[in-house]
């Protein structure tokens, strides 16, 4: 399984740790020094069943001064997915992949239910 996170965040650390703590083998992946693609976040975002706005780092900095509050509702979808390819802090983290499953942000309810 691929475990896409950006490693200075602390959310990810504790993504991090239960995974490790559960025996989890997975491949690790900076998002901030490779960044998803826009083909791989749109086949994320197909298999995770989520909106696509749950992609979005929404309390990230770049979120904020780009002010995509107000401009995701007018993007198309390929706008969004275009956007997101672009840079790795735009993106919800961290992102785990696997055969089944995209689970975006660590919920550790939901990681031991689905995982």
């Amino acid at each position: 399984m691929l475990f896409v996170c950006y490693p200075k965040c602390s959310t990810c650390q504790r993504a991090k740790k239960w995974l490790e703590a559960n025996h989890i083998s997975f491949e690790e992946r900076d998002i901030k020094t490779e960044n998803p693609s826009a083909v791989e976040l749109e086949e994320w975002y197909k298999k995770s069943g989520l909106p696509l706005k749950k992609f979005f780092n929404t309390s990230g900095k770049l979120y904020k001064e780009m002010q995509l509050k107000e401009k995701l509702a007018s993007m198309s979808e390929k706008e969004q997915l275009k956007l997101l390819g672009q840079d790795g802090m735009l993106v919800k983290r961290p992102i785990l992949v696997t055969e089944k499953e995209v689970l975006v942000g660590f919920k550790e309810k939901e990681w031991e239910e689905k995982i």
